[in-house]
């Protein structure tokens, strides 16, 4: 995923999550939002609790292939803060992939 489609203020992630739209599954839970820029964004939060430096970057290379590959972020008309939670690390890369993919399709603004 190239870095112009990624969200890295910590004031965009926090204007993103205060509007409290969202949606959760066992190993993601999505916050959304109109976009801000001509493309969609992705914004990726790993916490501390879930594993070391090492383990955090493994997950968060992970969902970007995931992102890449499920999200079609150029014609997408929202913004995305994705938070990992602990059901990830117990599944394999497609389970999580069509989590992610049935998360994703339940984000609408209405």
């Amino acid at each position: 995923m190239k870095k112009a489609y990624r969200i890295r203020k910590n004031e965009e992630f926090s204007a993103i999550i205060a509007k409290k739209r969202s949606k959760a599954s066992s190993s993601f839970i999505i916050y959304y939002d109109l976009k801000k820029e001509e493309h969609g964004r992705v914004g990726i939060s790993v916490s501390k609790k879930l594993g070391d430096a090492v383990h955090r970057n493994l997950f968060k290379r992970r969902l970007r292939e995931m992102v890449r590959q499920v999200v079609d972020l150029d014609g997408s008309a929202l913004d995305y803060i994705i938070i990992i939670r602990k059901g990830f690390i117990d599944k394999s890369f497609e389970e999580n992939k069509k989590d992610l993919e049935k998360t994703i399709k339940a984000c609408r603004i209405n």
